[in-house]
């Protein structure tokens, strides 16, 4: 078998899972409720937020919150600050895909 198979949860409650952190690439599966989200922190990787479901509330540094729903990927550059939130009532679901893993930057 050349493939390798990776498996992600599907759930209703909050869940932040690591899928994949390899060489490549890091993946990570969220799903937040209302009123949930991920702490502040700085972007430490080329970040590609993929929205599975729900609306991803999302401010970037100094800039105001945007709002993205299902079917859009947002694309962070590294080294950014983000603040991302689930403002809105449905479950929100998304995967977080890092390009190249953090582990391939110096400053870690």
């Amino acid at each position: 078998m050349l493939e390798k198979i990776y498996r992600f949860v599907n759930s209703q409650d909050k869940l932040i899972e690591k899928i994949v952190d390899d060489e490549n690439l890091a993946l990570n599966h969220v799903i937040c409720n209302l009123g949930e989200g991920l702490p502040e922190h700085f972007s430490n990787s080329n970040v590609y937020l993929v929205i599975m479901k729900g609306i991803l509330t999302i401010k970037l540094d100094e800039q105001e919150p945007a709002k993205y729903g299902q079917g859009n990927v947002v694309n962070i550059p590294y080294h950014v600050r983000m603040n991302i939130n689930n403002f809105d009532d449905d479950i929100l679901e998304f995967f977080i895909v890092k390009s190249p893993n953090p582990n391939n930057y110096g400053d870690r």
